[in-house]
């Protein structure tokens, strides 16, 4: 896909090795991007050589590994905050497991993000964008996700505080808010959920298809054109706002 202002810009995805996030350096790689894709899975190198593009092994919730990679780069046009996390957190498990899972999900969902943009705003220059992964979930919610349902919330909070922040500078502040997309998260929380309820993991996804206006699971890749849309110059007068990629289960 061939957008105005996309061609030979510095473009950093992060959680770039599986799911979405590869589907994201995918989409960017094809738009000619100088793609820079970041991961805390040694996957990144593989997945990285495939697409021609540079690769970095980064914790986002380690300051001093995110800083150390920031001051590597000369220039950043657009950061793509996609690194997540997911889990089911019910507030009925009393576990310790279940509160550092909780703990876990807003340090890489939300403080991970935080401290990636933090790193990489003096690289970003007038023009820059910065696209935040938000989730249906950001804008609905589901019974036993409480920390990712609220990590997500936040994800549209700090994109909304932030374009205000960053709007003087010229740069851009979105989010898209994708709905269910066959990736290994979702398929763990579709077991999750069947373990949990009684129910099978067929009827829970028909469950979820009847709820989308149109039918269908998405893949990675059918979720793209939104971020290349925010990335690109088409955009340019685009921020604060949430973009809802979702086959229509959550329109508004």
């Amino acid at each position: 896909m061939s957008l105005p202002g996309l061609a030979g810009r510095a473009v950093v995805v992060t959680g770039a090795s599986r799911g979405i996030g590869l589907g994201l350096a995918r989409a960017f790689s094809g738009a000619g991007a100088d793609l820079i894709m970041l991961a805390d899975d040694p996957k990144i190198h593989d997945e990285a050589e495939r697409l021609g593009a540079r690769a970095a092994l980064v914790d986002v919730t380690a300051s001093g590994e995110v800083e150390a990679f920031a001051a590597g780069l000369d220039r950043v046009d657009v950061l793509i905050n996609n690194a997540g996390y997911e889990r089911l957190t019910p507030l009925d498990d009393a576990s310790a497991d279940n509160e550092e899972t909780f703990r876990r999900i807003l340090e890489i969902n939300v403080t991970g993000m935080f401290l990636m943009t933090r790193a990489l705003l003096p690289k970003l220059g007038a023009g820059g964008r910065i696209v935040n992964t938000a989730s249906v979930w950001s804008r609905t919610a589901e019974a036993a996700f409480g920390g990712y349902v609220a990590s997500k919330h936040a994800v549209i909070g700090l994109t909304k505080t932030w374009a205000k922040e960053l709007g003087p500078r010229g740069i851009n502040v979105n989010a898209v808010c994708p709905g269910w997309v066959r990736t290994e998260a979702s398929l763990r929380s579709l077991k999750r959920m069947s373990e949990r309820t009684g129910a099978s993991e067929e009827t829970l996804l028909d469950g979820v298809m009847a709820a989308q206006a149109m039918p269908g699971f998405m893949d990675p890749d059918d979720v793209a054109g939104p971020y290349l849309f925010l990335a690109s110059d088409l955009a340019a007068s685009v921020t604060g706002q949430s973009l809802g990629v979702d086959r229509g289960e959550a329109p508004w």
